[in-house]
C-alpha cells in the first residue's frame, strides 16, 4: 500500500499516561471502600471512559456511587499529571519527525474525551502536531468499533486502506483493523490477546521499531511510484 496518512492513538502509545489513570482510579475507588489491583485495572486499558464506568458499575452493583467516583478520579488524575508531568514514549519524536519529513498528514484517534486530550497534549507539547484530532466523545461507538478511525480518515479525506494506524491496546488495534487500516501494535501495560495479535499487521516492541516499519512502507511506495 501507498501510505497517505498516519493515525495515532494517544494514551499508552504516544504518552505514558496509563500509570496516571491507574493511580487515580485506584485511589478514588479506595476512598469509596473498593479495591482495584493492577491486574484488574488492565481490563480498562484502551477503552472509552464511559465504557469503563459502565463496566465498573456492572461489577460493583447499582448502589456504587458512580457520580462521586466520576467527580473524584479526574481531580486525582490531573493533580498527578501536573505534579509528575506527562512523558512522551521513547521513539515518538523520531517517528513524528520521519512522518513530517515525508509530508504525510497525521491524525489522532483517542478514546479520551476532548478535554483530557487537550490537557494531555498540552503537557506533552504536542498540541500543534496533528492535522486532525478525533476524541472518544465525538463518535457514536467506542473502540473496538471502527468509528473513531473511520472518522479520522474521513476528516483527512483519505481512504482508510491507505492509512497506517498505531495502537497499544487490544480494543484500539481491533478498531483500526476493522476500519481497514494497516495496524501496528506496540503493547503498553497489557500483553496483547491472540485476537489482537492476529488483527495487527505487526506487533512491535517500541516506537523505534514502528519507525523502521513506517520508513520501509514509505520508501517502498516512493520506489514503486
Amino acid at each position: 500500500m501507498r501510505p497517505e496518512a498516519i493515525v495515532f492513538d494517544m494514551d499508552g502509545l504516544m504518552l505514558d499516561t496509563e500509570p496516571l489513570y491507574k493511580i487515580a482510579w485506584q485511589q478514588a475507588l479506595a476512598e469509596l471502600g473498593h479495591e482495584l489491583d493492577d491486574a484488574a485495572y488492565l481490563r480498562f486499558v484502551g477503552r472509552s471512559t464511559k465504557d469503563c464506568e459502565s463496566d465498573l458499575l456492572h461489577q460493583l452493583g447499582a448502589e456504587f456511587p458512580l457520580q462521586t467516583f466520576r467527580n473524584r478520579w479526574p481531580y486525582l488524575w490531573r493533580a498527578c499529571a501536573n505534579e509528575q508531568g506527562i512523558a512522551r514514549k521513547a521513539g515518538l519524536s523520531e517517528l513524528l519527525g520521519l512522518i513530517q519529513d515525508a509530508g504525510l498528514p497525521i491524525a489522532l484517534a483517542t478514546s479520551s474525551n476532548a478535554s483530557y486530550t487537550e490537557f494531555s497534549l498540552g503537557l506533552a507539547d504536542l498540541l500543534e502536531t496533528f492535522d486532525v484530532i478525533v476524541t472518544g466523545d465525538q463518535v457514536a461507538q467506542p473502540k473496538p468499533a471502527p468509528d473513531i478511525y473511520l472518522e479520522a480518515a474521513r476528516r483527512l479525506d483519505v481512504d482508510p486502506a491507505c492509512c497506517i494506524a498505531l495502537e497499544d491496546s487490544d480494543a484500539g488495534i481491533l478498531a483500526a483493523s476493522q476500519a481497514g487500516m494497516v495496524s501496528l501494535l506496540v503493547p503498553d501495560l497489557k500483553q496483547p490477546s491472540e485476537e489482537a495479535v492476529h488483527a495487527a499487521f505487526r506487533v512491535l516492541k517500541s516506537l523505534h521499531d514502528a519507525r523502521e516499519i513506517v520508513a520501509a512502507l514509505i520508501e517502498r511506495a516512493v520506489d514503486s511510484s
